[in-house]
Order: C-alpha cells, then structure tokens, then sequence
C-alpha cells in the first residue's frame, strides 16, 4: 500500500485530513495525519509520527506532506522516517495544499511517487491563483 501522511504545525494536518474524507471517502486507512500544536515539544510529535507510520509494512510506500520545508514538522518527521527504517521507501514534499492532497490521493496508486511528484508540483502551483470576478459597469457591488 502507498501511505500518505499529512503533518504541520496546528492543525492544518487534521483540516486537510478532514476535507479528505469529505472528498475522496470517510476512513481511508492510507491517509494519515498528524500536527505540531501550540506548547507541544519535538518528542510528543515524534511519538504521534511513530504511531501514525506504525501501520507501513516493508511493502509499503510512505508520501509525506508538510506544510512547510525547514519546518519543525517535517524534520522531526524525517528523523522518525530514519530512525525507522523508512525514508528508502518515502517522498516528501513540503508546501502543503488540498489540490496537491487531492491530486496525490487519485493518482498515488497508478505512478511510482518520484513521477507522482513530478506531476503534482506543478499541478499544485497552477492550482494557485487570483480569483477574479468581473463586474459590470452599472451593477451594485457586494
């Protein structure tokens, strides 16, 4: 199985994770998550990461996604990844967002992660992006 685990500081993990099961079904065992809260030390983080990758078998694959590159989260993340045995068998990106989630989740099991990746970066930044309405002339603003 291909894993994806969602980790950032607050709980923007937990809200993408939320909108997942929304989006692409309620209680997929292959999407994970966990955050770096307010007050919360390295070592409780590294513990929920433990416990969220606890379920990766030798034959699985582990997609990470952080909010931010450089980030507490996504260090201690790689840390536990390494002290377990797993980063050989992981991708990570940093730069969170829902269309690069989303994205990653339909696709994960048709790609190998490295072109999964490859795909989905730009995927992800064209998906960001004004939002315009135009307006015309004589008509009320709201």
């Amino acid at each position: 199985m291909k894993y994806i685990l969602l980790v950032s500081h607050g709980t923007m993990a937990q809200g993408v994770h939320s909108v997942l099961d929304m989006l692409v079904g309620e209680g997929r065992e292959d999407i994970l998550s966990t955050s770096l809260k307010n007050g919360m030390g390295a070592d409780e983080l590294a513990e929920n990461v433990r416990r969220c990758v606890s379920v990766v078998k030798e034959e699985d694959e582990l997609l990470v996604f952080a909010d931010l590159i450089g980030g507490s989260p996504l260090t201690t993340t790689a840390n536990v990844l390494a002290e377990e045995g797993l980063l050989n068998r992981t991708t990570m990106v940093g730069g969170m967002n829902l269309p690069l989630v989303v994205s990653a989740i339909v696709s994960k099991d048709s790609v190998d992660s490295k072109a999964l990746v490859d795909m989905l970066v730009p995927e992800a930044r064209e998906a960001l992006r004004e939002f315009t309405v135009a307006v015309s002339e004589g008509e009320d603003e709201i």
